[in-house]
């Protein structure tokens, strides 16, 4: 699975995906895609793939435990003044 594909787009910004690439990752009429501007490119996804991709690169970080470190500092910060 994979590959490149070169598209063309049409009037009014459309693109068509080509119907080999629609069929292996399950794409249907009306399903909703998330286009992603990155540094490297752009990047079309469906939902899922986002959110697994958005958990891949969260994985191992302790948001919570940094946002708490955060707002101590800053308390001791305001205290100290």
């Amino acid at each position: 699975m994979g590959g490149t594909h070169t598209v063309v787009m049409g009037d009014r910004g459309r693109v068509v995906v080509p119907a080999e690439v629609r069929s292996r990752s399950g794409l249907v009429e009306g399903m909703p895609l998330v286009l992603v501007e990155t540094s490297g490119g752009l990047v079309l996804l469906t939902r899922e793939q986002l959110r697994a991709r958005v958990r891949d690169e969260l994985e191992g970080l302790d948001l919570v435990g940094e946002l708490l470190a955060d707002r101590r500092r800053a308390a001791e910060e305001e205290d100290a003044t």
